[in-house]
């Protein structure tokens, strides 16, 4: 996933900003906002992991909770050196309102581990992975907490920790995590979810807006698990892919960069895109800045900033990462007329398959692949006329839409239960 030179930047300012710019449109006192704006829960480990030369390394992961009110707690794990308190504190915040936009019975979570799990071995991986699940046992479970994938994480990391919390309780729980290998209790279609719910907001956006999606040019700027299937969605829905970026940077061919699926078949290979792909080689600005009809940021959050929010030409932005664009940048965009899906609508794919998975494997019966995308798009759709009926008679931006219907419903939940003793 590519990143950009970005002013430096707090992400959990930027989700209690974002926070108190709806305050005053929805009423909130000052007690709520003060509940709202804080997590309940905050859950540090440091913890040792044996590795494989036989040395003792101590790591820190995080876990924590925001808000429970809705339901159990939703949020990824992810494995990164870039991993703070503050940016798991905000991802665990705007995971809440994307889960009360979708209309889930969820709170939000989030947690991770300061690590680069590409200098690790295998067998290192799981034994952080298996020794960080005991530690945030007390803290997670089907009815309390369920983990999910997130960068740096994937299915072999949700098994693993499965596996483990299962060891302890004596029995096997697969319903403690989702984006889980389908052999143990995962769900079809739970690795495309998030691209796919991309896919289903790109074309209602376009809808809205009186664009076509075939023919539109459209760049991704990061290729991980969301901006590949995203790519290689649109492409086979007719649009243009014209630039794509990893962590190596970017390429452009403004006629499009043809074949999808080569690309993904090399990247997957090599892991990352290769050199030698036909187009231009550009940098991550560049890509932010090319003239597009839509723009999918499926990196990391805080990409598009003051410093770079007026060089943005496209018509269209579609949040697929989590928090990618500043309420700096979202001014900027907004007086530049760019039209902006945010992100806990327009990624909301993701955590609506994994309550998917949960549903399915607190039931113990399991859905077929047309059945979980049927579904996917039903919510999808509706979420997002919720918004954009919203926007409509509030007269704001469609982030500002998503907030208003995310919040309240928090705020209503938190009325009807009252607050304890």
């Amino acid at each position: 996933m590519a990143t950009s030179t970005a002013p430096a930047s707090n992400a959990f300012d930027d989700a209690r900003s974002q926070l108190r710019a709806v305050a005053g449109r929805i009423g909130l006192d000052a007690g709520m906002l003060d509940v709202l704006s804080n997590c309940i829960r905050e859950f540090t480990v440091n913890f040792p992991v044996l590795m494989d030369d036989g040395s003792v390394r101590v790591f820190t992961g995080y876990r924590i909770h925001h808000n429970e009110v809705r339901g159990p707690v939703k949020g990824g794990l992810r494995y990164s050196l870039n991993v703070s308190l503050d940016e798991v504190r905000a991802l665990s915040m705007w995971m809440t309102w994307k889960c009360a936009v979708v209309g889930l019975p969820y709170g939000g979570a989030k947690g991770g581990v300061v690590v680069d799990p590409r200098a690790l071995s295998k067998g290192e991986l799981e034994r952080l992975t298996r020794r960080f699940a005991t530690e945030i046992s007390v803290i997670i479970g089907p009815d309390e907490d369920i983990p999910a994938p997130d960068m740096g994480t994937d299915g072999q990391t949700m098994a693993w920790i499965m596996d483990t919390y299962s060891m302890l309780r004596g029995h096997s729980v697969p319903a403690v995590v989702t984006g889980k290998p389908v052999s143990i209790g995962g769900s079809v279609g739970r690795v495309e979810a998030t691209g796919r719910g991309v896919l289903f907001t790109a074309m209602k956006a376009c809808a809205d807006r009186g664009m076509s999606l075939k023919g539109a040019r459209v760049a991704v700027q990061g290729f991980g698990n969301v901006g590949s299937v995203a790519a290689k969605l649109l492409d086979d829905a007719g649009a243009i892919i014209v630039a794509l970026s990893d962590t190596n940077g970017a390429i452009y061919k403004e006629d499009g960069l043809g074949d999808i699926d080569a690309i993904l078949a090399a990247q997957r290979q090599h892991g990352f895109i290769p050199e030698g792909h036909p187009g231009v080689h550009i940098t991550n600005q560049e890509l932010l800045a090319l003239d597009v009809d839509i723009l999918i940021p499926a990196a990391l959050e805080g990409q598009i900033h003051r410093g770079n929010a007026g060089a943005v030409r496209a018509k269209m932005i579609i949040e697929a990462a989590n928090g990618p664009t500043t309420p700096e940048a979202d001014a900027v965009l907004n007086a530049a007329g760019v039209f902006v899906v945010p992100d806990i609508l327009a990624n909301a794919g993701g955590v609506v398959v994994s309550y998917f998975e949960w549903v399915q494997d607190l039931q113990s019966f399991f859905w077929e692949e047309h059945e979980v995308e049927t579904r996917l798009q039903r919510i999808m759709d509706r979420a997002y006329d919720e918004v954009k009926a919203i926007r409509e008679r509030e007269q704001c931006t469609m982030r500002e839409a998503a907030y208003i219907l995310g919040v309240s419903r928090v705020v209503e939940a938190i009325k009807v239960r009252g607050i304890f003793p």
